[in-house]
């Protein structure tokens, strides 16, 4: 028999399936694994975060970013619950994530004793495997099982483990390899075929992308120049396909710019590669669609689809492209870039000749840290309308990363993923594009940040409300209601517990903060004031949308708040 504990056996897996480090809080459910991670030579390391909520996040970022197995605890009750966000949205991303869910003495389950849950239920959901270690006898190969589950897979593991089973004589271990390296899968030759055929008798094709097609970048070149197509992409898509491309023409979609929505829509063939986009009211329905994607499920799953076939992108591709024809007529292609092009110059307007206006336009500040950031610099983002302006002035390159809760659309996300990325990445510039609304949500882990003295640079975007529910209650004919927000002042927030801390109100002021920030050895905050009424639209807004703005503006007048109107309209004249 082992003469290893439940705890100690949990180490040893984790660090022989290439576990570095677990987000957590230590409690008393926990106790004897703490105390084995504390006794593992710096082989796996405890991360003590202060909410459990940003230690899945983080957990989510490291493995998002690493495609290694990254580990996420909570106590038993409370301290597990807190987890859960964070889980989903890491599952929702196709992160390897295990999660240890500590439990309450076995003794007591089912007798809703003191901070009793049902773990199997609550993390059935957001988890490819979930299940309880009752017996110590099979808890190394119960590890064993949800760490391979979560590499194989991507997504997260959850395993049940009551505080005393931690403690006891675990069962014989029959040691492992963990394979972490994905199955090549190729599509069979009579589907190449078909898509071939299909792509060849197209006279106009548009490609667009999402996250599947990472390490895909030559491949999908190579095909739009096969085709003179142009290439759209998703916003997971977009760190992967759209630098050093002259055929990318932008995304569509709520966060879109660019051509991408009318060469999706002009196309004769549309061609989804690894792509799950979400938005269906912005997939076009006449030409016919062709999708590629590993995970068979997601075929057909958001639009009509006339051919699906099941195989990575790369792989596909470079099997399919000696079967296609090489195309001469670049007129769909050279429309879009030059659509492409309009929507770029008004893009620009919005950050040249700002002058000295107050507040900040948002689009000046995600331009100026663009041009600053590091050439590998990772950014995280909060969901918002920072996702928006960091989808539309962030420029993508071949070692930058650009991360978010981009499928599961959780607030609070980039400070705490912004952990996980530095921890993983010590050498490398991380910038978490926060909201003023997700900073305070999970501000607590901006403490985390001084106590590790991780050298993270959080750049609030200041605007005193919650941008992006004020802009949906308006398009649907709503005045904003409870949005607004009254802020400190973050950057002396940030001094008070030891950071350094800058505040932006001026345009001119802009530059010379980032710069100061990102050349701090330590981490550093910079709160810019940024102003309210700078409202983001969608690629095509419906009449339906204008039509309940419209409403909404002349709700607010009836109501006596014509001066929020008229900022309103004059922050979009001045854009």
């Amino acid at each position: 028999m082992s003469s290893l504990t439940v705890a100690e056996a949990l180490v040893r897996v984790l660090i022989e399936a290439g576990a570095e480090r677990i987000y957590g809080i230590v409690g008393d459910s926990l106790n004897p694994i703490t105390d084995a991670v504390r006794r593992s030579d710096g082989k796996l390391r405890w991360v003590h975060v202060r909410h459990e909520e940003a230690g899945a996040f983080a957990a989510s970022a490291e493995a998002q970013l690493s495609g290694k197995l990254a580990v996420c605890a909570g106590s038993c009750g409370p301290g597990h619950l807190h987890l859960i966000n964070g889980l989903y949205d890491a599952h929702r991303s196709y992160a390897p994530v295990l999660a240890l869910v500590s439990h309450i003495p076995s003794e007591q389950i089912g007798t809703s004793y003191f901070q009793e849950t049902h773990p199997e239920l609550l993390f059935r959901e957001c988890s490819h495997f979930c299940e309880m270690v009752a017996n110590p006898k099979q808890a190394p190969r119960l590890f064993r099982l949800a760490a391979q589950t979560a590499l194989a897979k991507g997504g997260v593991s959850a395993v049940v483990v009551p505080g005393d089973v931690a403690a006891l004589e675990a069962g014989e271990d029959v040691p492992s390899t963990f394979a972490t390296e994905r199955p090549v899968v190729r599509p069979a030759d009579a589907e190449l075929d078909r898509l071939a055929e299909l792509l060849n008798s197209a006279s106009r094709v548009t490609v667009f992308c999402g996250s599947g097609c990472r390490g895909a970048h030559a491949e999908v070149l190579a095909l739009a120049k096969r085709l003179q197509s142009p290439v759209g992409h998703a916003y997971r898509g977009k760190e992967w396909v759209a630098y050093d491309n002259p055929y990318d023409v932008g995304m569509t979609g709520l966060l879109g710019f660019g051509a991408a929505y009318e060469a999706m829509h002009a196309c004769d063939v549309l061609l989804l590669l690894g792509t799950d986009f979400p938005y269906d009211a912005f997939m076009p329905v006449k030409p016919q669609i062709a999708q590629v994607d590993v995970r068979p499920e997601h075929l057909g799953r958001r639009s009509r689809l006339d051919l699906g076939v099941c195989g990575d992108v790369r792989e596909t591709l470079r099997a399919l492209l000696p079967r296609l024809e090489q195309k001469e007529d670049r007129r769909h292609l050279e429309g879009a870039l030059e659509e492409l092009a309009k929507a770029r110059r008004k893009l620009d307007t919005h950050v040249r000749n700002v002058g000295s206006h107050r507040p900040l336009h948002p689009e000046l500040v995600a331009s100026v840290l663009d041009e600053v950031a590091a050439e590998d610099a990772v950014f995280t983002v909060d969901t918002g309308m920072c996702n928006v302006w960091s989808a539309r002035y962030l420029h993508a390159t071949v070692e930058r990363r650009i991360i978010g809760s981009f499928t599961h659309g959780s607030m609070a996300n980039a400070l705490p993923q912004a952990i996980g990325a530095q921890l993983l990445y010590p050498g490398r510039q991380v910038i978490s594009m926060s909201g003023d609304g997700g900073f305070a949500m999970l501000m607590g882990d901006f403490l985390t940040l001084a106590q590790y003295e991780l050298p993270v640079k959080v750049v609030i975007f200041n605007n005193s409300s919650l941008g992006m529910v004020k802009l949906e209650m308006q398009v649907s004919g709503y005045p904003d209601t409870q949005t607004d927000l009254v802020n400190p002042n973050f950057a002396k927030l940030a001094e008070a517990v030891g950071v350094m801390g800058q505040r932006v109100e001026a345009p001119e002021d802009l530059r010379g903060a980032f710069e100061r920030a990102l050349a701090h050895p330590g981490p550093a905050l910079v709160d810019v004031v940024t102003d309210p009424h700078a409202l983001s639209l969608p690629p095509r807004v419906t009449i339906k949308q204008a039509a309940g703005f419209a409403l909404a503006m002349t709700k607010l007048v009836f109501n006596g708040d014509g001066g929020e109107v008229v900022d309103t309209v004059q922050a979009h004249l001045r854009h």
